[in-house]
């Protein structure tokens, strides 16, 4: 048994954790990645504990186009294969090469490459994962995010030649994380959901947890992320200004000069994907510059009297938007059509991300506002109180639709979650059906508390409890002892399905 990992960045640690509890319960040492990061790399081939095979590096693979020749006759072959139908998926998933973002931050929209340097970076991409695959002969595929052209294509790959693959997701409750075969739902969570709405089964201990959980929800709502709550993130002017303290200036001005020294004397510096320190200080003062301005004045006041439908804007970039609602993914276009749906006594209550503030420009909100019936609400308000008194809440895959189904509300979702399977639950597949499905919403909406239950029930069946959040972004490299005790449940949940035997 050899397994491929997807080792991207601060993920490589808590995957090499995996590995070390595959190595030590169910004696697999044979694996392979594709990585993210020299640092990451130089992690991995340092450590004395399990010995990989072929780590490829994404940025030396990326390197390669700049000497490769456009072959249009191979990428339409690679195109009969694998595309889905076409190769423009692939590409479209990349922020940074199809719009220059993480390199810098959004709302920047210009892409680095030209047309033809897009299809050259495809290109050596593909050939480089096709050879990975040929020469290593996984398994199976271990991955926990596709937001670029390497690991779509890892993704796609995999599928095409019939290896299990196990993507790690979300469940929205709690901190409770599962793995799908399938990247646009939750297979295994679905096929439980199917088992237990056709009464083949019952699981009565994850029932009673889902139960508990829907209560204490109702009882006191509380967000999915903490670090994503008004409460939590710098929504103020007053708190993104914090940093003016002097205790705080003088950390962040030595942080500055850490960041331009260590850029000057990296030897990687030029790396496609390597963050200027001079991009990275402009974007940061443009952003404070536009919280400096303020958006107060652009704000509605919030009636909750009215009656009113609530669209919370999405935060960006991000898959959920990119991967998952590719075609949905102007949020400005998707207000609009969802404006001119609603029937003419409602308004459209929009709110701003919490982690998105002072990212857009005024101009993005100014738009939203020419639109009649719109109403922009302070990202200050908490969006529980705003759901509970919707008539009807649109998303395009945010974890707001379904605290809004927990508190049974209808909803209409643009792209694929795991939740448009419960049968309150309306997907906007073609912009022209929306005016019919919202009539729909309003006038026979019921809301199905088995279904609910059974789908949290499957969730708690098919997942294991880990602060992913903890282990992956917020300790980022520090603490691998407290990772490899984090990621047994996780790695014993891909172990069942590998139909592997502790030893």
């Amino acid at each position: 048994m050899k397994i491929c990992f997807l080792l991207q960045r601060n993920f490589a640690y808590v995957g090499h954790a995996m590995a070390l509890h595959f190595k030590d319960r169910y004696s697999i040492d044979d694996f392979c990645g594709y990585v993210f990061s020299r640092a990451s790399l130089d992690f991995l081939q340092t450590q004395k504990e399990i010995t990989y095979g072929t780590l490829l590096l994404d940025e030396e693979v990326h390197e390669r186009y700049k000497q490769e020749t456009l072959d249009i006759d191979y990428l339409k072959a690679f195109e009969e294969a694998y595309g889905i139908p076409n190769l423009w998926p692939y590409i479209e998933v990349d922020r940074l090469i199809r719009h220059g973002q993480f390199i810098r931050d959004y709302p920047h929209n210009t892409s680095p490459y030209s047309h033809e340097e897009m299809l050259r970076v495809f290109q050596v991409h593909a050939k480089a994962a096709v050879h990975f695959f040929d020469e290593e002969k996984p398994d199976c595929l271990i991955l926990s995010v596709i937001g670029n052209i390497g690991t779509m294509l890892l993704y796609h790959l995999a599928k095409k030649r019939d290896l299990p693959v196990f993507f790690i997701e979300t469940t929205r409750v709690g901190n409770q994380f599962t793995i799908t075969e399938n990247i646009h739902t939750l297979s295994y969570v679905e096929d439980v959901y199917k088992k237990l709405q056709s009464k083949a089964a019952t699981y009565p201990d994850e029932r009673a947890r889902a139960h508990a959980y829907v209560e204490a929800f109702r009882k006191a709502p509380t967000p999915h992320s903490s670090i994503d709550s008004p409460n939590v993130r710098p929504v103020t002017r007053g708190r993104q200004f914090s940093f003016l303290f002097p205790k705080k200036m003088f950390i962040s001005f030595r942080w500055l000069i850490h960041t331009y020294t260590s850029y000057i004397f990296d030897p990687q510096r030029n790396d496609y994907d390597m963050i200027k320190p001079w991009h990275y200080l402009w974007d940061r003062l443009k952003r404070k510059m536009r919280v400096l301005i303020g958006f107060d004045d652009l704000y509605d006041n919030l009636d909750l009297t009215k009656s009113f439908a609530f669209y919370p804007l999405q935060h960006e970039p991000e898959i959920s938007l990119s991967l998952f609602a590719p075609f949905y993914n102007d949020q400005i276009w998707v207000i609009k059509q969802v404006a001119k749906s609603l029937p003419i006594d409602f308004v459209l209550y929009v709110k701003e991300h919490p982690s998105t503030f002072g990212y857009r420009s005024r101009f993005f909100y100014k738009e939203l506002k020419k639109i009649p019936q719109v109403r922009l609400i302070s990202p200050t308000e908490v969006s529980f109180g705003i759901t509970e008194r919707a008539k009807l809440v649109f998303t395009s895959t945010g974890t707001t639709g379904f605290e809004a189904l927990m508190l049974k509300k209808p909803v209409i979702v643009f792209g694929d979650v795991f939740y448009s399977l419960l049968p309150m639950v309306k997907r906007c597949a073609a912009v022209a059906d929306l005016p019919y499905l919202i009539k729909e919403q309003l006038e026979r909406h019921t809301h199905d508390e088995v279904a609910l239950i059974d789908l949290i029930t499957a969730v708690y069946k098919e997942s294991a409890e880990i602060d992913l959040t903890q282990i992956w972004d917020i300790d980022g490299t520090s603490f691998m002892e407290k990772k490899k005790q984090a990621v047994i449940p996780l790695t014993d949940l891909i172990a069942s399905k590998l139909r592997l035997m502790p030893r």
